[in-house]
């Protein structure tokens, strides 16, 4: 149940995030990115080089990043596609970076953390069967749906054809999806339990 809560707040975060909430947590998410850095620089034992070359890269994107929150003559749209281009620039250096094998070991590492996850929604599945009363059609159908979601997902957001406006309005129809795909497989009882563990969840969080 988490994972898919945690997914839906993922598709509203990023259809519905306003310029202000960006820059608020600008900070703490480049603490996160940061320190992210640091455990990938420590699983793919970056040299002496690689980690100099990445500190320079992540101060030069954090100045940049820095720069653009302080324009204030530019529109939301403008703001929103010059930092998705300054990540992508980002992720671009730090990829050309990486010898043959470290790529192979992180394309490893990223299967692996996919693993854990698949295996996290199955212990929550099987939870949800029992709280919800899933019969095991709908236990597969579930199973069916998640994989098809995150698959849809990732093909949005690694489409680089398509705008910010683009992305966000497909994933907009991708979350109506969900919820429709989930009034075909829940029974109006079960979808009013499911409503009930959400606001549960939503509860126990802590707001930032």
């Amino acid at each position: 149940m988490k994972s898919i809560v945690v997914t839906l707040l993922t598709l509203y975060a990023f259809a519905f995030s306003a310029t202000a909430q960006e820059k608020r947590a600008m900070k703490g998410h480049h603490m996160q990115k940061h320190h992210h850095g640091m455990m990938m620089a420590k699983q793919l034992n970056f040299s002496e080089a690689q980690k100099t070359q990445a500190k320079l890269y992540h101060e030069d994107f954090r100045k940049k990043m820095q720069d653009l929150n302080k324009n204030e003559s530019i529109t939301v749209k403008e703001f929103r596609d010059r930092k998705a281009a300054l990540r992508k620039e980002q992720r671009s250096k730090m990829q050309d970076m990486l010898t043959a094998e470290q790529k192979t070991k992180m394309a490893q590492l990223k299967a692996d953390r996919k693993v854990k996850a698949d295996e996290h929604f199955a212990k929550h599945l099987d939870k949800m069967k029992t709280q919800l009363g899933l019969t095991d059609q709908q236990l597969a159908q579930m199973k069916a749906q998640r994989e098809s979601m995150h698959s849809k997902l990732k093909a949005i957001k690694e489409n680089e054809a398509l705008t910010r406006e683009q992305k966000r309005d497909q994933l907009v129809a991708l979350k109506t999806a969900v919820k429709e795909q989930h009034k075909k497989i829940l029974t109006p009882e079960q979808q009013q339990k499911m409503e009930d563990m959400k606001k549960k969840h939503f509860e126990k969080t802590p707001a930032k």
